[in-house]
């Protein structure tokens, strides 16, 4: 079996496609809760590292990507933060790249907190310092999968923790970019059955800005079972620490595909291509249907289409055999 699968990658090996034929995945393990972007002449692209250090990944194409060697970007030694790297997410804002993590204690992942690092200057690759950690004044708990929404001018803070025994979303206010200045608001919890398939987990939320509207991706279900998958809040009103401003779709959004062998889609970010014309989805998935929340996810990516009405289209997750535009 060992020996097949090696066979099966080595087949879909991108430095077997011709140049600049793209085809998923961008790399075949530790590929967990990827966030990527463009910048300045490059794609960045970073993924969970289990470990105690953050790498990423630079190249001018997604092609590219997956060959780009991976560098080492911080390094923690700190035992009360140094483990169990989760979920990162870089954004360029006030002059500095602010790279979001997950991370926790040895031994278990019952002190998982969210941390914020702050580059010198304006190169995603850094160098990077260890800026803050962020928490909740009013409720100081496990939290994890943080994201910055930025909306009007103001900055606000999106996370996964547990109200009544659910895994749920949560947003607050921030000050700056690693401050939240307010209580926190409840926005989704596991309600729906594709919600709740191995547990009662709404986690990983983030924004998707198009044409004026607002969508909330986030994902759903156990990323132990090949049902993890997307869901999607609508904002609807003019104040996003309301509540009332949020509306769940009322089915997944993005989730497996047995026909392309495609299972787990979940825990994405979002990018535009370098024109700026397209909406990129960046997502982790599994090739396995047995496969869980471990090494073996690998990041994925496709374009966005958009309805008549102005919501997003994912589709269906791509095979590893489809050339993607």
């Amino acid at each position: 079996l060992v020996c097949m699968m090696l066979a099966i990658r080595v087949g879909y090996s991108q430095s077997d496609l011709p140049a600049g034929v793209l085809r998923n995945p961008l790399n075949y393990h530790n590929g967990a809760d990827p966030w990527l972007t463009y910048y300045d002449g490059n794609y960045y692209l970073a993924a969970t590292t289990w470990a105690s250090e953050w790498t990423m990944r630079r190249a001018p194409t997604l092609a590219e990507l997956k060959t780009a060697e991976p560098h080492t970007i911080y390094y923690e030694t700190d035992p009360t933060r140094g483990f169990n790297f989760w979920a990162p997410e870089f954004r360029l804002l006030n002059g500095h790249w602010y790279f979001y993590y997950t991370a926790g204690t040895f031994g278990t992942y019952d002190n998982q907190r969210i941390h914020v690092l702050e580059s010198e200057s304006t190169d995603p690759m850094g160098p990077y310092t260890y800026k803050a950690r962020i928490f909740d004044p009013f409720h100081d708990v496990w939290m994890i999968d943080g994201s910055v929404l930025e909306l009007n001018d103001s900055l606000y803070f999106l996370f996964s923790a547990f109200a009544d025994g659910l895994q749920s979303l949560f947003i607050a206010p921030m000050s700056n970019p690693w401050t939240i200045s307010g209580e926190r608001v409840l926005i989704s919890q596991p309600t729906y059955a594709w919600e709740t398939v191995g547990g009662f987990v709404n986690e990983g939320p983030v924004a998707l800005h198009h044409d004026g509207r607002l969508f909330l991706t986030y994902s759903a279900s156990s990323c132990n079972t090949p049902d993890y998958k997307l869901g999607m809040l609508t904002y609807v009103g003019d104040d996003p620490l309301s509540a009332d401003s949020w509306v769940k779709n009322p089915e997944p959004v993005f989730e497996r595909s047995d026909e392309n062998g495609v299972y787990a889609p979940g825990h994405n970010g979002f990018f535009r291509s370098p024109d700026g014309t397209e909406d990129w989805i960046v997502y982790h998935a599994n090739d396995g249907i047995s496969y869980g929340c471990d090494g073996r996810r690998s990041t994925r990516v496709q374009p966005i289409h958009w309805n008549e009405d102005g919501t997003p289209d994912f589709g269906v997750p791509l095979s590893t055999q489809d050339e993607i535009a």
